[in-house]
This record gives structure tokens, C-alpha cells and sequence, in this order.
């Protein structure tokens, strides 16, 4: 890929709402453990939202957006008051090319997982039919 426009690093098509997390948690030299003592939460839930298993409620997403000093719209979309993009080597073009990968292989999963609803509810409904 030779695109040499700037992405924008925490963008919905960069990076999920567990890595703006993350990345946000980190810029505040804070660790899972004191980030979710902060916001009275187990780190284990924390894990979850870093790992995108789980979301916060709009309470726990005002807290966590106010310890984090980033805007809401930011932790869910990339857009608005958040973090920079991180310092990139000088090879950009490596990290734009296997961002450009992931993405691709995330819309890849997506799209399996969606087929992969459809032929449970197929296989689901033939069942049906056989058992009436």
C-alpha cells in the first residue's frame, strides 16, 4: 500500500473502543488494576472492554471518559477530545500496511460472522421441520 495519507490512529477503522481504552489508560501511566480501583469496577470487567467483550454502561462511560481526561464520542468512535496518535517510526508505510490488513481482516471476520448467523438459523429452522 503506498497511500501516504495520515490515518487517524483511534478512527472506528483503526481501532476499537477497547483499544482507545487502552491507549487512554496508558497515556495516564495507569494499570488495569488501578484504573478499575478508580472506577470501582473488577479488573477483570476492565479486561473485558480492553478486549472488546463488553461495554460499560453510560454511568461506568462518563467515569471512565473523566479519569481518562478524553471526551465520550472520542472513547466511541475516535472523534473529538482524546489522544494523539502515537510517535510512528519512520517506516509509516509498514504500520499503514498492516493496518490496512487488519482492517481488512476484521471486516473479513464480520462479514463470516454474519454468514455464520444466517446458516444457525437455517440449520436451526431445518431442525424444526424434522422434529414437526
Amino acid at each position: 500500500m503506498t497511500d501516504t495519507v495520515d490515518i487517524n490512529w483511534y478512527s472506528n477503522d483503526a481501532a476499537t473502543f477497547g483499544d482507545r481504552i487502552a491507549g487512554a489508560r496508558e497515556a495516564q501511566s495507569l494499570s488495569q488494576k488501578s484504573l478499575a480501583k478508580k472506577l470501582g469496577i473488577s479488573t477483570k470487567t476492565l479486561e473485558a472492554w480492553e478486549n472488546d467483550m463488553s461495554e460499560p454502561r453510560a454511568n461506568r462511560l462518563q467515569m471512565l471518559s473523566g479519569v481518562l481526561n478524553v471526551s465520550i464520542p472520542w472513547l466511541l468512535t475516535g472523534e473529538g477530545d482524546g489522544l494523539d496518535a502515537p510517535d510512528a517510526p519512520q517506516d509509516g508505510v509498514e504500520i499503514r500496511e498492516l493496518m490496512a490488513e487488519m482492517r481488512l481482516l476484521r471486516t473479513q471476520m464480520n462479514q463470516a460472522a454474519d454468514r455464520m448467523g444466517v446458516l444457525e438459523k437455517r440449520l436451526k429452522s431445518a431442525i424444526s421441520d424434522q422434529a414437526a
